[in-house]
């Protein structure tokens, strides 16, 4: 009987979520009534005292006007606890979306809450486990609508960041009393490691690998031939060399459109940095590549990315940096 009581008090509940190792949370998470708690504040207590002192004041004066105010009051305060309580209660949570960060930026996980009631959500706090309440993210939610909140976390290491757990705090309409819940969507952000602050040139090509030499934004120009391979543009196929040959042949250029160029992490110009500070140039070469129109590939001791270009090419070579060497991805 007595264990069938504490199961249901909010108290067991409280101190059975404090104390136990929770995963994320799949899918979407529904604020039962077991899952909000709720506790006066500072300025409740300090209400209840006043109170209490009326209380007192109005019975050894026989004041009726002053039991009038007193149980007036604390009706109001009494009511109050309820519309705080419900302003949390039975709304859903699911994950948003999150996009990736550099190590060292803040990482914004989009949260979407979602009113099911009739009635609107107001002043409704969110922040993470560590994080300052005073910085926390404000949101109200209307009545039958879906509202994103953006939920701020810091990327301190590189690799897979995973959301931490979320407090989701009201003390709508008067402030008397705290409502709060806690959440943890299954959510994560890829940190990318913080590229080089300097402004670095791009490693030397290699013409005897047959890659192109980058001499600038001017016009290309033809530079030579080297063997095909499938990730080359048809358009730079020498076809009449090829008919003359077994194999086919690809133009090589000269100039930023048509550069080819491989970024190791194994480099002579690499040897004299540690393993962070090599991954921080190599993604500063990257991003350069990026932007100039580079076609370029990625050498990580049992990695490698092809040559190619474009974000797709930036996004995969940026992932394989950030999950170099940090375990089960």
């Amino acid at each position: 009987m007595l264990q069938r009581v504490l199961q249901y008090s909010q108290l067991y509940n409280f101190l059975n979520w404090f104390f136990r190792n929770h995963a994320p949370e799949p899918g979407v998470i529904v604020l039962v009534q077991r899952r909000v708690y709720v506790l006066p504040t500072r300025q409740g207590i300090t209400f209840a005292i006043a109170l209490l002192v009326m209380l007192i004041g109005s019975i050894n004066y026989n004041l009726s006007l002053g039991y009038v105010l007193t149980f007036l009051l604390a009706g109001m305060g009494v009511v109050s606890i309820l519309h705080t309580f419900r302003n949390l209660a039975h709304l859903a949570i699911s994950a948003g979306r999150v996009e990736s960060v550099f190590t060292g930026d803040t990482a914004r996980f989009h949260i979407l809450l979602e009113n099911r009631e009739r009635h609107d959500r107001f002043s409704l706090a969110l922040f993470c486990r560590g994080a300052d309440p005073a910085g926390a993210t404000v949101i109200d939610v209307p009545a039958g609508r879906i509202v994103e909140a953006a939920v701020p976390l810091r990327a301190e290491h590189r690799g897979w960041l995973q959301l931490e757990r979320i407090t989701i705090e009201t003390r709508y309409p008067l402030g008397l009393t705290r409502a709060w819940s806690y959440v943890q969507p299954d959510m994560r952000a890829l940190a990318w490691p913080k590229p080089d602050d300097a402004l670095l040139p791009l490693p030397t090509a290699r013409p005897d690998a047959g890659d192109a030499i980058n001499t600038g934004a001017g016009s290309d120009d033809f530079f030579g031939l080297r063997n095909y391979t499938p990730s080359d543009s048809p358009r730079h196929v020498a076809w009449k060399a090829s008919a003359r040959g077994e194999e086919p042949l690809t133009k090589v250029f000269t100039g930023r459109a048509a550069s080819e160029m491989w970024f190791d992490y194994e480099a002579d110009g690499l040897a004299n940095l540690d393993r962070e500070a090599r991954l921080s140039r190599l993604t500063r070469w990257v991003l350069l590549a990026t932007r100039d129109g580079v076609r370029y590939g990625l050498k990580l001791p049992g990695v490698e990315v092809p040559l190619g270009e474009g974000e797709g090419q930036r996004e995969q070579c940026l992932r394989e940096l950030a999950l170099f060497d940090t375990g089960p991805t």
